[in-house]
């Protein structure tokens, strides 16, 4: 691609986990011209306002970051509000950029979008061949409409716009909330708690069987630029690490970091979610990406960062 140190580069939701690293990312490789707009001052699901926006702006190229996230239980309470919101960020983003003839843009889904069994390692070309987790399925939907957006406006207007689908993300800026965030950064904070509380257990949703994939969003950030860099192509591509953990092995991990030295107690009443959910990035690595931060090394990196923000507070 074209990229140039002076290229247009919008993120959109520039504050959130994926966008901010994105922009510490293109900075760190020289690029100066870098296009941001904070919730306040643009409502990226009022079309008209995102329209009006890139006809003043007209980026040259798009990292689409923003969306409404959260894990399991937030899904699974507020289903609706997942899905509209999502589905309008979309669909204001992808058509005003096509309007404005920004000439790439990168869409970040999420692997949430496979069907619950498929088979495993999940190739990219499983998508829509079976029915979806229950609990994410309204996220789930609307990020599958965004790829067919850009699927669809490729083809009818000739657009070179890229879906690409990011395993499990964690690392520094991560949203550490119990009732809204993920699982990785849900456990690190409970650990913590424990071993300050000096509590003698703690307790894990589900049986601690389910087998997840996680990867660094600064490795997220650094495959979303290589690709905006090296790759022209438009098919769907999976951003991951290649490997996966139990829930079990994952907290016992995050427990020898945090340093809590008590029990782990499995709470089986409530849902395990998919029961493994492994990316194949092989298309990914035949275009010469490959990820560099290790699971542990990582969740260091973030407890420190974590650390750092409450002793802030």
């Amino acid at each position: 691609m074209d990229l140039t140190p002076d290229s247009k580069i919008y993120i959109a939701g520039h504050r959130g986990l994926v966008g901010s690293a994105i922009v510490k990312r293109l900075a760190k490789s020289g690029y100066c011209n870098l296009l941001t707009r904070a919730h306040s001052e643009l409502d990226l699901t009022d079309p008209l306002a995102v329209l009006d926006f890139f006809e003043k702006e007209r980026p040259d190229y798009v990292f689409l970051a923003a969306a409404r996230v959260g894990g399991i239980h937030a899904n699974n309470i507020y289903p609706a509000d997942f899905i509209r919101d999502n589905l309008f960020i979309e669909l204001s983003i992808i058509d005003a950029a096509c309007r404005a003839g920004t000439k790439r843009l990168l869409f970040l889904g999420s692997s949430c979008i496979y069907p619950k069994m498929a088979p495993q390692p999940l190739k990219e070309e499983y998508l829509m061949t079976g029915p979806l987790e229950p609990t994410n399925s309204a996220y789930a939907l609307a990020k599958i409409a965004g790829i067919e957006m850009c699927r669809a406006y490729n083809r009818q207007y000739g657009m070179q716009y890229l879906p690409v689908m990011p395993t499990n993300l964690y690392g520094p800026g991560d949203n550490f909330d119990l009732e809204t965030s993920h699982v990785l950064p849900a456990l690190i904070r409970k650990f913590h708690e424990a071993k300050s509380d000096g509590k003698k257990t703690v307790t894990i949703w589900g049986t601690g069987t389910p087998k997840r994939e996680f990867l660094h969003v600064d490795d997220l950030a650094d495959a979303c630029v290589y690709l905006m860099e090296h790759y022209d192509g438009t098919e769907l591509i999976n951003i991951g690490s290649g490997t996966d953990v139990t829930i079990r092995e994952l907290a016992e991990m995050v427990g020898r970091v945090v340093g809590f030295e008590g029990e782990l107690v499995f709470d089986s009443n409530k849902p395990d979610g998919t029961p493994r959910k492994l990316l194949d990035v092989s298309r990914l690595n035949a275009i010469g990406w490959r990820a560099k931060t290790g699971l542990e090394e990582g969740i260091r990196k973030t407890y420190q960062w974590y650390l750092k923000q409450s002793l802030g507070e």
